[in-house]
């Protein structure tokens, strides 16, 4: 099915994998796969990190899960550091292949490709290629705190507005209070924007996670770092682990009780975390 049709029907609970790029990552991901997949997700997502070779694997491992006819897949695609005909190509193939999901971003620029020689500008520019291209259902990325490069909080929004009413439904950037997704939401309605914005998940469940966390565009709110330092002077890594999937738990119960449409899991290609958070919630 395709996810926008699956959110109409209901809570959608789908998690999100990278390609493996060894035969030991393989064998991770694989296990990984066979436990998730008795959770009966509403769908997956692979991610695409940009060039050649990474979108390659992307598409090796969303057309196997695609055909494996057991679970909706996603595929991530980037435009930045592309041409329109070279996107094309890749939109096309997707479609021959039977996948009908897709995720546009804009992306970094990869090591093996040229600034210059690309075609796109922004996201949305990829949102109308796939549109000309076939009846994908189309996702875009949102980012409760404001994308690291907007210029401020009301640029983000308004640009995510453009972007959403082109696409056909959002996924976050993880974050860690119910309030940030809530107020996502009403920036958006207000802006006339009511399709649905998943809420992105990723417990932090070390303490040099909370670092990396802001690195890659959510900090961790003081609450939630001070939490998971008294677990760790109680208990050591063992309590801190507990305490932040504690947290994801009730981050995730405060969004289905204010009515999110789903929950997109970052797995990391690990399945303990998400099985833990999972059976806590819908047993």
């Amino acid at each position: 099915m395709r996810v926008h049709e699956l959110l109409a029907a209901g809570t959608t609970r789908s998690f999100e994998f990278f390609p493996p790029r060894s035969d030991e990552e393989s064998a991770v991901l694989e296990a990984t796969l066979a436990e998730l997949e008795q959770l009966d997700p509403s769908f997956v997502s692979v991610t695409y990190r940009g060039g050649r070779e990474s979108r390659q694997r992307t598409y090796d491992l969303v057309t196997r899960i695609q055909r494996g006819g057991r679970i909706t897949a996603m595929a991530h695609l980037i435009c930045v550091g592309h041409t329109r005909s070279e996107i094309r190509d890749v939109l096309k193939n997707y479609w021959d292949s039977g996948v009908q999901n897709v995720m546009a971003l804009g992306g970094d620029i990869p090591d093996d490709l040229d600034l210059a020689a690309s075609e796109f500008a922004h996201a949305i520019d990829l949102v109308e290629l796939a549109r000309e291209v076939a009846d994908f259902s189309i996702g875009v990325a949102a980012h409760p705190q404001g994308h690291p490069l907007s210029p401020d909080l009301g640029s983000d929004r308004f640009h995510l507005a453009k972007k959403l009413e082109a696409a056909d439904f959002a996924v976050t950037q993880f974050f860690f209070q119910a309030h940030e997704w809530t107020r996502l939401v009403e920036d958006l309605a207000e802006r006339g924007v009511t399709k649905p914005v998943v809420p992105g998940i990723m417990p932090v469940t070390t303490l040099g996670g909370i670092e990396r966390m802001a690195e890659m565009g959510a900090s961790v709110p003081l609450s939630l770092v001070e939490r998971l330092e008294a677990a760790h002077a109680r208990g050591g890594p063992g309590s801190v682990r507990a305490e932040g999937i504690a947290a994801a738990i009730e981050l995730c119960a405060e969004l289905l009780d204010a009515n999110a449409p789903g929950l997109h899991f970052y797995t990391l290609n690990r399945s303990t975390a998400t099985r833990e958070i999972h059976e806590a919630l819908f047993g």
